[in-house]
């Protein structure tokens, strides 16, 4: 299991600056300033999927991440704070009012594994509740829930129907080119950083 720990506190309070940041430029209608690669540590130069979820009063405000790890960790966070804050279908832009009472999570996944099932009741006795992020692929449609979701969603059975309607597909779709992955995430938000 990963653990936030190989993050030092510096490491994890730099990612929320950072998101922080990105969201107050883009609100100013101003260009995210890039990192500056030479000025952070080694870790977060490292390649690494990430999704970044801003929450207002406790709802989810935007979400956007990818699930490859196509980049550093650091430009992940810069490029997807902008993308959540802004880009994200289901919601308006961040407003300037909204933007000193966001809260911001930053999961950051291991590499995906593929999971070789062949029925859903497979699928299920595999998932570990809380543990597992998963993907569902199929005839072009795709989607993932972070681990988080199983806050909301603690039966798998539930869990997976909802994660098919939302790529797309019948809550109860099965068939032999339906792909699934599991991931896990390191979670660094303003709660944990907080604590501490």
């Amino acid at each position: 299991m990963p653990s936030v720990e190989q993050y030092s506190q510096a490491d994890q309070y730099y990612l929320l600056q950072l998101a922080r940041q990105v969201v107050a430029q883009g609100v100013e209608r101003q260009r995210p300033v890039p990192p500056n690669m030479a000025s952070v540590s080694v870790a977060l130069q490292q390649p690494r999927g990430c999704f970044v979820t801003l929450t207002l009063e406790g709802r989810l405000r935007g979400c956007i991440g990818n699930l490859e790890a196509d980049a550093s960790l650091v430009e992940s966070v810069w490029r997807n704070s902008y993308l959540a804050a802004f880009k994200d279908q289901r919601f308006s832009p961040v407003t300037a009012a909204e933007l000193n009472q966001l809260s911001y999570e930053i999961s950051i996944l291991t590499p995906l594994i593929p999971l070789s099932v062949n029925s859903e009741a497979e699928l299920l006795a595999a998932l570990r509740p809380g543990v597992d992020g998963l993907v569902l692929a199929d005839d072009g449609h795709r989607a993932t829930f972070l681990p988080s979701v199983w806050a909301q969603l603690p039966q798998p059975e539930r869990f997976v129907s909802q994660l098919r309607l939302k790529a797309g597909l019948p809550a109860d779709h099965w068939g032999d080119s339906l792909r699934c992955e599991v991931y896990q995430a390191i979670k660094i938000s303003d709660a944990d950083t907080m604590d501490e």
